[in-house]
């Protein structure tokens, strides 16, 4: 009996780990997909698969590939709030602190598909790199139920919101933030391949990364470049 194929489309440390870890419902295969330029109708037809699933990905997912293929995305808001890039850095820059992973079909818009379904996620503490884990985890779990349960996606519902997606030139730690902003601020921007916060001292800048949040002030490890 031929297994469904489940590709998993993803780039980042942390979702090749939870990719490795993941168990696939009964009578599916995966596959993983981690470059560019594999991710093309002609290698996908081959595989032929039943879902693509993208945790993380940094390009537009073309045309070609979301109209021949049911593709799913993962995207740290409560949709339709939140749309658009740096989803975990602009609900902490607003003070955000509980959200939900949204599954949603790729339907060509900036993250304007049918939702399969939402799961809630704290980000009220830890790093962006623990959040990141965290979410990946998560995205994982929601794709075996999808597969298990066949959901079907249902319109978005309620008032679009979008965020920009921020420039390594926004990295640069603001002045009169209060403690709590503060703390939010650097850890939001502290994962591998991230710019980190910084603050500049003349010619020099310091990074800041490890942030903890004591009771009114806040430490950080300290790089001088």
């Amino acid at each position: 009996m031929l297994k469904e194929t489940l590709v998993v489309a993803a780039i980042r440390p942390w979702n090749m780990k939870q990719f490795r870890r993941w168990h696939p419902p009964q009578g599916c295969r995966k596959v993983l997909i981690s470059r560019k330029e594999d991710l093309t109708p002609e290698r996908l037809r081959k595989l032929n698969p039943r879902y693509i699933f993208f945790p993380h990905w940094s390009w537009i997912i073309p045309k070609s590939v979301h109209e021949q293929f049911e593709c799913v995305v993962f995207h740290m808001t409560d949709l339709p709030f939140g749309r658009g890039g740096s989803p975990l850095q602009n609900l902490l820059s607003r003070g955000i602190y509980r959200t939900k992973i949204s599954a949603l079909r790729v339907d060509g818009g900036l993250d304007t598909g049918p939702i399969y379904m939402k799961r809630a996620l704290n980000i009220g503490h830890g790093s962006a790199h623990d959040i990141y884990k965290e979410a990946s985890a998560l995205s994982f779990a929601m794709m075996t139920d999808i597969v298990a349960k066949q959901l079907r996606p249902k319109p978005q519902r309620g008032k679009a919101v979008t965020f920009k997606r921020r420039t390594p030139e926004m990295s640069k730690l603001p002045s009169r933030l209060t403690m709590r902003q503060a703390y939010d601020f650097i850890r939001m921007l502290d994962a591998p391949e991230y710019p980190p916060a910084f603050v500049e001292c003349g010619d020099r800048r310091i990074t800041l990364r490890n942030a903890r949040l004591k009771k009114g002030s806040v430490s950080a490890d300290a790089e001088i470049t």
